[in-house]
């Protein structure tokens, strides 16, 4: 698609305060889930909030406080800790138990290697001293960085992000080394799962031009929900063509990698980025630009700007412009409109809804001409033949 109505502009796409009107994007997150909305809504957004998952702390859970003493019982090597919440929550826990003093001073004396800069922050503001940090704040890379070490006899404490890191640990056993996984929180599905699974239909049809991923976890309940419902492999297709999967980070990634579903995701792993990223990418793949009778149109999502003028489209006469954009200047006929047009009318009614689609589509853009009607053939847009990008 071309570019050239981005250059001419004094902002570029990424600082226009517009830069995302016109597309739909939906949210999975929970936490800081209205603080990204917001980022994404005063770039002009429209919205879809569907939560995922949900973050179960486990400061009660037996399993965390069996962890918790199996760190005591001997001197502790290394902490890989993965996330600041669950470095945080994990210390809470330890104070309500009466542990705090104890495991502070095992960390004291140990080394600690934080994921990423807010694992980083928890750790300082715990009074204790951290000493590596990959640069891709990735678990891979904390394990390449043990691999390269001698583990054999050394006792390390991974806090886990939710799920299970089962790769990572049996690596680091299989070095020699004492594993002691501590769950501090787990990930479940968001109880009202209505919205995710609206989401899901809205991504299939082509509702929405991207959907966001701050976690792993939640692009797996999103698949999941998917395949409940027998729409996996559709979920998957609309990813890999047209719907954009934004991901936060090369973890929050990794699930719809090893799918083949091609990822945008920000140089940092931060929300701030990942909404500048999807307002520089969507405006630069996500437009289709043309001339048509006389008139410059910005075809985006469920918006066309028309001479700079944005007007929202309802979803039968965008599905109609947008199949007459494929063709610019060719004649569409009605029958081939017909398969486009939300419902799958019957053919009995099929002509009658193009016409309907058609006559709203012409008031919505406003100025006459740019719509065609081609006698006993179908519709075009008014431009010569090949000139939309």
């Amino acid at each position: 698609m071309s570019s050239a109505l981005l250059d001419s502009p004094a902002e570029s796409p990424e600082t226009a305060p517009d830069a995302l009107a016109g597309f739909t994007i939906g949210v999975t997150a929970t936490r800081r889930r209205e603080e990204f909305c917001a980022l994404l809504e005063r770039r002009g957004a429209r919205v879809v909030r569907a939560p995922a998952i949900r973050l179960v702390p486990l400061a009660e859970d037996a399993d965390l406080l069996t962890a918790t003493r199996a760190s005591l019982a001997g001197p502790i090597d290394d902490v890989v800790v993965t996330t600041g919440v669950g470095f945080r929550g994990w210390m809470a826990a330890a104070e309500g138990w009466g542990l705090s003093g104890d495991l502070a001073a095992h960390l004291t004396a140990a080394r600690l290697l934080t994921r990423g800069p807010k694992a980083r922050g928890a750790v300082r503001a715990a009074g204790l001293n951290d000493h590596w940090t990959p640069s891709t704040e990735s678990c891979e890379e904390v394990k390449q960085h043990l691999l390269a070490q001698d583990l054999r006899g050394r006792r390390i404490a991974v806090q886990l992000h939710g799920e299970p890191l089962t790769d990572f640990v049996a690596a680091l056993r299989e070095a020699g080394a004492e594993v002691i996984e501590v769950p501090v929180y787990r990930w479940l599905p968001y109880r009202d799962v209505s919205p995710l699974r609206r989401l899901i239909s809205q991504a299939i049809s082509g509702g929405v031009d991207a959907v966001a991923f701050t976690s792993a976890p939640a692009v797996l309940a999103m698949l999941g929900a998917a395949r409940a419902d027998g729409l996996e492999d559709a979920l998957v297709a609309a990813f890999a063509d047209r719907v954009v999967a934004a991901c936060v980070g090369p973890v929050t990634a990794g699930p719809l990698r090893e799918r083949g579903v091609p990822v945008v995701q920000p140089d940092r792993a931060r929300l701030g980025a990942l909404a500048r990223t999807l307002a520089r990418h969507l405006p630069q793949h996500g437009v289709t630009r043309l001339v048509a009778g006389g008139h410059e149109l910005e075809i985006r999502g469920h918006a066309v700007r028309v001479d700079g003028e944005l007007k929202s489209l309802p979803p039968a006469p965008m599905a109609v412009l947008k199949r007459l954009a494929d063709k610019p200047g060719h004649v569409v006929a009605r029958s081939e409109l017909r398969t486009v047009l939300p419902g799958s009318p019957s053919r009995d009614s099929a002509e009658h809804a193009v016409e309907m689609a058609i006559t709203r589509l012409r008031r919505a853009l406003g100025p006459s001409g740019i719509v065609e009607t081609v006698v006993k053939r179908g519709y075009r847009l008014a431009c010569d033949r090949g000139e939309g990008t």
